[in-house]
């Protein structure tokens, strides 16, 4: 007798889940901050700009919303042009969305990023007919609020919203989901810290896409 699989549906966040962005996210923060004449961020400072919505990191390091704008400005011309594309797929992600659709799952994005890139990346690395549905913040939204995000969805769920499950690597996506009482699974092998993932109590936590695809089969 097979095993009856746990979700009927899996909502996954893109940047540290799906995709590995953070050559093209850190190259474009920098060069938004060298617009602006701030110094540039470290490696390890920049990390941290992969998850949370991008106006409220640039207001947090500026202190100004004013001036956040202009670098969001600034950020998504060289990310929309070039910095999108500085992007890897994470080994095993395209063979686990085959499995997981040909099995009958259905499947969403569900991200604090603004669409246009979002789609453009998903059709870039031939991933975006895996996906029912994406959901995504407009260009205009400084939040980007991931409990926003996944509530647009909610109505296409339907019935299988108590099957559902999210997938992403920052307690962005454990708050989002469990705004709206949907467990989440969090990898660890984004850009989330371990210890944060751990105590913000997910559903469970993946170190690797093996170990989320026998989470989610």
């Amino acid at each position: 007798m097979s095993r009856q699989r746990p979700f009927r549906a899996i909502l996954f966040d893109l940047d540290g889940t799906l995709t590995d962005p953070f050559t093209g996210v850190a190259r474009s923060v920098n060069y938004a901050l060298a617009q602006i004449g701030h110094p540039p961020l470290s490696d390890a400072e920049l990390r941290g700009w992969i998850g949370p919505p991008l106006h409220a990191s640039f207001e947090q390091l500026l202190g100004d919303p004013a001036m956040a704008d202009q670098a969001v400005a600034h950020y998504r011309q060289r990310y929309w042009e070039i910095g999108m594309f500085e992007n890897t797929v994470f080994p095993g992600i395209p063979e686990l969305l085959r499995d997981l659709q040909a099995a009958g799952m259905r499947l969403f994005v569900a991200t604090s990023k603004i669409r246009p890139p979002t789609e453009r990346i998903l059709a870039h690395f031939g991933l975006q007919a895996y996906f029912e549905a994406i959901a995504a913040v407009d260009p205009d939204d400084r939040n980007g609020n991931k409990a926003l995000v996944i509530a647009t969805l909610l109505p296409r769920l339907g019935s299988d919203r108590a099957w559902t499950v999210m997938v992403g690597d920052t307690t962005y996506d454990i708050a989002g989901a469990r705004a709206h009482r949907m467990p989440c699974i969090a990898v660890t092998y984004g850009y989330g810290e371990y210890r944060d993932l751990y105590l913000a109590a997910p559903l469970a936590l993946a170190r690797s896409v093996a170990e989320l695809r026998e989470l989610v089969s």
